[in-house]
């Protein structure tokens, strides 16, 4: 039958079901419901005391054999079976359902607990109420969605169809909600910064570029929270973290989304290696199982993470000292990696090229220590070479997980820094932008502090074995499906 025909038949429904009176959208079920999860657990005691119970769900199978039918009913909770019998419902009320009731539609059911001869803890209807008619066939239960942008583009289908997908975004919430905990207790306070921003920065991004008509002003949409957030440290915050969309108008893959969910915060009077204790503590609390599998590899979060320098990385990989070559000499490395080279790249981008070519090589969790400080605007230089920064990058199953280092907090080297970068990348969409007005709050004294950002999206992409971040973002940005 043609999915027109079916919707053809279920308008008809719809329409007897009007005619007899029955409203099939009511604003309300009756008090009392409970789930399906509740009902399973507590079976025995309601079996015993023929306790009747309300549920409420959607109808994912029908069976129907003359006077009776079994179904299931599904709720936020998961899934239980009813069973329906024309002496206990009455003839006219089985009738009804017989006739017009269908997969997809949402009901509210009353009865008792009961075992089947195959002892399957069911539901013996007593009542029924229509709560929503579906006017669309569900995909068949046998193979729900399997083309992969579909599932994508009707994720609302996906997570009818799919108790994995459903259990993937129960994950990702309880993640988020593990990690607030986390913050909480070592007094890190929640706060939020704007979205519209009128410079984009905080990272090396090309952004969204949009108009508030209000004001007759150009905004961005943030790549970053990071410059607000500092504002708060020179305001006296001493501990804050924000949780939020950022939107990046760069390349999709399993690994970018253009808008994504990014964890970032600031403490005061710590620095970058401080950061890296934190953060293994983070995953002693996140992971405290230690060892995970994520697409086939043992992932083992057991501290201490390894840590190598950018410099050592690459040497160990391509027998080059970084510290000591020219352009040429990168340009040489790249091209034997089979990458594209550009004589305008900067000789900074070209070694971030080369890092990412080893990147996917790093399995276990490994803090990548000491990047060039041309690599990273508004970190500080490390104390034991100024060339580079007091920064790290964490690295799980050749993953880019966390960006973090020590602040620069001194507000005229934070504007030569930018200046620079402007005029040395002229026309590049991704510079970090001279910002006057974070100047302006950097003279009035920062602290000295640290600062974590981590995507939430790749975090919970491998803490839930998934294979991309699309499968742990609800709505991923999709092409046009014409």
């Amino acid at each position: 039958m043609s999915l027109e025909k079916i919707k053809s038949d279920r308008l008809e429904k719809l329409a007897r079901l009007k005619a007899a009176g029955i409203d099939a959208y009511p604003a309300q079920t009756a008090p009392g419901r409970i789930l399906s999860e509740q009902a399973l657990a507590k079976f025995e005691e309601y079996e015993r005391l023929k306790k009747e119970i309300i549920l409420a769900g959607r109808l994912r199978i029908l069976r129907l054999h003359g006077g009776s039918c079994f179904a299931r009913l599904q709720d936020g909770s998961g899934q239980i079976q009813l069973f329906f019998k024309k002496d206990v419902l009455g003839e006219e009320a089985y009738k009804l359902f017989a006739d017009n009731f269908d997969v997809g539609d949402f009901v509210e059911v009353a009865g008792e607990l009961f075992k089947t001869q195959t002892e399957e803890k069911t539901l013996l209807v007593k009542s029924i109420r229509l709560l929503t008619k579906s006017l669309n066939q569900l995909p068949d239960k046998w193979h729900g969605l399997k083309d992969t942008e579909e599932r994508f583009r009707r994720r609302y289908l996906d997570l009818i169809m799919d108790e994995e997908a459903r259990a993937k975004f129960k994950a990702r919430s309880e993640v988020i909600k593990n990690i607030r905990t986390f913050l909480d207790g070592r007094g890190f306070v929640e706060v939020e910064t704007p979205v519209l921003q009128a410079l984009p920065g905080g990272a090396l991004a090309r952004p969204f570029k949009t108009h508030l008509n209000a004001l007759d002003l150009d905004l961005y949409l943030r790549v970053a929270p990071e410059l607000y957030l500092k504002r708060l440290l020179v305001g006296g915050f001493e501990k804050v973290y924000e949780m939020g969309r950022c939107f990046r108008n760069e390349g999709m893959d399993k690994f970018h989304n253009p808008d994504f969910t990014i964890l970032e915060f600031y403490w005061a009077y710590a620095d970058y290696e401080q950061l890296m204790e934190l953060t293994e503590e983070m995953f002693e609390f996140l992971v405290p199982e230690t060892e995970i599998e994520y697409q086939g590899q043992k992932i083992n979060f057991a501290s201490p993470f390894k840590r190598i320098a950018m410099a050592e990385l690459i040497k160990e990989h391509y027998s080059l000292d970084i510290n000591k070559a020219d352009k040429k000499d990168l340009m040489k490395a790249l091209e034997s990696a089979g990458e594209k080279t550009d004589k305008e790249m900067p000789e900074c981008k070209m070694v971030d090229e080369l890092f990412k070519t080893i990147r996917p090589k790093i399995i276990q969790p490994t803090f990548i220590t000491q990047h060039p400080l041309a690599m990273s605007p508004l970190a500080k230089a490390s104390s034991e070479n100024p060339q580079e920064a007091a920064r790290f990058q964490l690295v799980v199953a050749g993953v880019e997980l966390i960006n973090a280092y020590s602040e620069l907090n001194d507000s005229q080297e934070q504007a030569a820094r930018m200046k620079m970068q402007e005029n040395h990348r002229e026309g590049d969409e991704e510079i970090q932008r001279f910002d006057q007005d974070f100047i302006e709050a950097l003279e009035y004294g920062m602290p000295p502090a640290a600062g974590w950002g981590i995507g939430i999206d790749r975090l919970v992409m491998i803490l839930t074995n998934a294979p991309t971040m699309r499968e742990v973002i609800l709505f991923p940005a999709m092409r046009d499906k014409e």
